[in-house]
C-alpha cells in the first residue's frame, strides 16, 4: 500500500515496523527458553479485522536488550525514509524508551511505540490490546513520539518502565 498525496490525510496509510521483542517471542526448546520468532503483527491485525490501510515492514528481529546503537540508527533511518507519516513500531519493552529517544530526531511524523509484557502467542498477553492502542493513537495523535502500553498513551520522553510493577508509568513516579 502506498501513501496518498496528502500524508496528513486522515486516511493516509500507516506503516508498522517490527523490531522483535517479547511481542514476537516463541518457545525455543523444552527448557522454556524463548527466541524472537516471525512477527505476529499481521495475524493480530487480521484477527481484529482492521480495515484501516497499513503495511508491515520488518526492521529488525531482536530482543530489545540486544539492540545496539547501530540498530537504533538503522531503525531511525528507516522511519525517516518512509513516505508514510504515521508509524507504529513494535519493540521490546526493556529499552523502548531508549530507542524512542533516538527516533525522536525524525520530525513531522507520528511515531507510536508499543510492545508486550508477555508474548502475543500467549492467550493472556497484552499484545493485541497494546497494538490496537498504538494503531489508534497513530491515526489521531499529532506529530511526535509516543508509547502506548497498559491502556495509556504517553509522550515517549515522559515515561519509564517500572519493572517491579510490570507496567509503564509517568517519568518521576
Amino acid at each position: 500500500m502506498t501513501a496518498t498525496a496528502d500524508p496528513r490525510d486522515p486516511v493516509a496509510p500507516l506503516v508498522v515496523l517490527t523490531t522483535g521483542g517479547t511481542i514476537d517471542k516463541t518457545y525455543f526448546d523444552s527448557l522454556s527458553q524463548y527466541q524472537i520468532g516471525e512477527s505476529v503483527v499481521q495475524r493480530l491485525l487480521e484477527i481484529a479485522r482492521v480495515s484501516y490501510p497499513f503495511r508491515i515492514v520488518e526492521a529488525l528481529r531482536k530482543d530489545s536488550l540486544d539492540l545496539t546503537p547501530d540498530d537504533r540508527e538503522i531503525l531511525r533511518a528507516k522511519v525517516a525514509e518512509l513516505t508514510e507519516t504515521r508509524v507504529v513500531i513494535t519493540h521490546g519493552t526493556d529499552t523502548m524508551t531508549e530507542t524512542a529517544h533516538v527516533v525522536a530526531s525524525v520530525l513531522e511524523k507520528t511515531i507510536v511505540f508499543t510492545g508486550a509484557l508477555s508474548p502475543a502467542r500467549f492467550t493472556e498477553s497484552d499484545a493485541a490490546f497494546n497494538l490496537g492502542m498504538a494503531f489508534a493513537t497513530a491515526q489521531v495523535a499529532g506529530p511526535g513520539v509516543y508509547i502506548t502500553m497498559n491502556g495509556r498513551v504517553f509522550r515517549a520522553d515522559e515515561v519509564r518502565k517500572d519493572r517491579d510493577a510490570g507496567r509503564f508509568v509517568p517519568r518521576g513516579t
